[in-house]
């Protein structure tokens, strides 16, 4: 049986989240489930306000992973810093993933 991308897609977002010790990860990916786009330094105070101790290369390390690893994100880089939104094929997945998670 032929795996799909939603199914590798969805396999690796729960394997992402079960190594979340903090709730940082989730934390995220909610953020980006609301529809913005942000970049790391947005990203970074986000998570400041909500009280993770985290530094802004440990957030660009995380987007990053998300990017490349999940394959979720898509990340405009035409400005001086990178922008990041979640994509929309991707989005019933993720939501659907921390629904149940």
């Amino acid at each position: 049986m032929l795996e799909t991308i939603e199914n590798r897609v969805r396999s690796r977002l729960i394997k992402y989240l079960g190594r979340d010790d903090t709730g940082i990860r989730k934390v995220v990916l909610k953020l980006f489930l609301d529809g913005g786009k942000y970049t790391t330094n947005d990203i970074y105070k986000f998570l400041h306000e909500k009280d993770f101790d985290i530094s802004y290369r440990g957030v660009s390390a995380m987007v990053g992973l998300m990017n490349t690893r999940l394959g979720i994100l898509s990340i405009d880089v035409t400005g001086d810093h990178n922008i990041y939104l979640l994509k929309n094929d991707y989005r019933d997945i993720v939501r659907s993933v921390l629904d149940n998670y």
